[in-house]
């Protein structure tokens, strides 16, 4: 691709650069929030599970929304696809391409749809702006493998120079459950793009297209060389740790591996897993990479900026055809379980190097629940995704959060009343999980228990995971708790997470909590003395694991 020489000779001095940088990030920031005001489901209008990117005319991403850092895998994936697909001279102002496949649209599982769309100034193209959102739609399938998950969207123009393809739109709403949500929601998606757009516009108006890009490799540049600082401060070596993974979707627990090699400024990391499954478990190769990214960044220095400039100290390997790099048509809707047991790895492999910097092991898991049946008020097809949070891991210094989204999820839990206003269900119980906390002289994050009753007959499908293994302490600390999932009386067993509620049948779902960190006897004793009256640990784990006489 052509890059006026300008972008690669241009000085650009520090002060404005920061300044761009900072636009950057406040372009993306409004962009999510306008799609989130915009849309019309509850998973992105009340769980925020969307982001937002800017990238410049490579494809490299200049700056990602604080939203979803999985999110990022689908980004980095389609804007090359579309390039491959599309000369640059064929690329027009008003063009907005759509894609979701895993395989060949650069995403990493079908509900994330995202949304791309070029940005011109003065008849040349300046970077893209991109999003996504989970279009919570694809439900009561099949995983043994792609074709089974949803409708696959390479990356096809859904507007041509401003022009809406209306049959390529048809085409999507048809395979769709929910079409009506499903339109309201690309809409918004389009008008996040387009604010960013003109955002964007009127930045290279102010300082210059040939500033803006420069300003882009400086801060790319910048990113790298922090990068690749803070990996130079971590003690030369080879770093291993395995871990334990399991899932309704698989009836064994599965061992994953990693290998981190730290030499001068720069970091391998090599994982080994199982041969891909027939479950929505695999994760593709760009899944890979953003938790990778995700993960060492939050090590090495979470001031870094996200960046593409952040990724160029690293080399990511993982056999073809295992569940951590997967080949087609491997089946990846639930990625984001595989993903976070990812962090706990790179976590617990660096902790042997630079132990201050880590928490224990968080909940390690994505706990969802996928409801779909007919609403008996409307009629009408309903579904409705619910991902709940758990613990997260005691620090050195502090206790670990109760009850939140961990690492590489970072929606939040739909609150109970836009849940029943919504939806043919009822939350009987949403409460924090007496004694999931790991002990330690810092306490892990106690996880959630959500209790619901159907009002209506619907089908469900379960995920998660640390329902057979717990989540590690650090230093001493002791595991955090296990998940769970129970049911009523005359429920009939689900098979692989998967079953039918009936009218007044209920389904509880307990999360993980975290791991402690450090010996739990050397805890301060008025903040053990707090829990106990908080009821975070019982009078027995006071006397017998912390060692509190009262």
């Amino acid at each position: 691709m052509p890059v006026p020489s300008a972008e690669a000779t241009m000085s650009v001095d520090p002060i404005t650069v920061e300044v761009i940088g900072s636009a950057f990030s406040s372009i993306a920031e409004e962009m999510g929030e306008a799609l989130v005001r915009a849309s019309y489901s509850t998973n992105i209008k009340e769980r925020r599970d969307c982001s937002t990117a800017l990238f410049d005319i490579r494809g490299n991403t200049l700056c990602q929304a604080e939203h979803i850092p999985m999110h990022l895998g689908s980004f980095i994936g389609i804007i090359p696809h579309i390039m491959r697909r599309n000369p640059l001279s064929e690329i027009k102002p008003g063009d907005i391409f759509i894609g979701n496949d895993a395989f060949e649209g650069g995403g990493t599982h079908l509900p994330d749809i995202v949304l791309a769309e070029p940005i011109f100034f003065e008849g040349e193209i300046t970077g893209w702006a991109v999003n996504t959102a989970h279009h919570a739609d694809f439900a009561d399938r099949g995983h043994a493998h792609i074709y089974q998950e949803g409708l696959r969207i390479p990356p096809i123009r859904l507007y041509r120079q401003g022009e809406l393809q209306a049959d390529v739109q048809e085409l999507i709403l048809l395979n769709c459950q929910v079409p009506r949500e499903r339109l309201s929601d690309l809409r918004a998606q389009v008008a996040a793009n387009r604010l960013g757009v003109q955002r964007m516009t009127d930045l290279c108006a102010k300082y210059g297209r040939d500033t803006v890009l420069a300003a882009g490799e400086a801060l790319q540049d910048y990113a790298e060389r922090k990068m690749r600082a803070g990996i130079a401060a971590i003690p030369d070596g080879v770093y291993r740790f395995t871990d334990m993974f399991d899932n309704p979707e698989i009836d064994d627990e599965l061992e994953f591996s990693v290998e981190i090699t730290v030499a001068g400024d720069t970091m391998k990391l090599h994982f080994d897993s199982p041969p891909q499954v027939r479950a929505g478990l695999n994760m593709v190769y760009t899944a890979l990479l953003s938790t990778v990214y995700y993960a060492v960044k939050t090590v090495v220095d979470p001031t870094i900026l996200p960046n593409a400039g952040l990724a160029r100290p690293l080399e990511v390997t993982a056999k073809e055809g295992t569940i951590l790099n997967c080949s087609h048509p491997a089946a990846v809707n639930g990625r984001i379980a595989a993903c976070q047991r990812v962090v706990d790895l790179i976590h617990g492999a660096l902790a042997q190097a630079v132990p201050e910097r880590l928490t224990a092991a968080g909940n390690g898991a994505c706990a969802s629940a996928s409801f779909i049946g007919v609403d008996p008020r409307t009629g009408g097809t309903w579904v409705y995704l619910e991902t709940i949070g758990g613990g997260f891991g005691a620090r050195a210094t502090k206790d670990g959060l109760d009850g939140v989204h961990i690492h590489m999820t970072n929606t939040s839990n739909l609150p109970c009343e836009a849940l029943e206003l919504e939806y043919p269900l009822t939350l009987l119980r949403y409460e924090l999980v007496d004694g999931s906390g790991g002990a330690g002289t810092t306490r892990g994050g106690m996880g959630l228990r959500r209790v619901y009753r159907a009002e209506a007959e619907c089908r469900v499908q379960m995920d998660g995971g640390r329902m057979k293994s717990s989540p590690w302490g650090l230093a001493g600390g002791h595991e955090g708790g296990r998940g769970d999932c129970r049911f009523s009386a005359g429920v009939e067993p689900f098979d692989h997470g998967s079953g039918l509620l009936r009218a007044g049948d209920i389904i509880e779902i307990i999360t993980p909590g975290a791991g402690g960190y450090g010996p739990p006897e050397r805890r301060d004793r008025d903040l053990v003395a707090r829990d106990l009256a908080d009821r975070r640990i019982s009078p027995r784990e006071a006397r017998d694991v912390y060692k509190f006489a009262g």
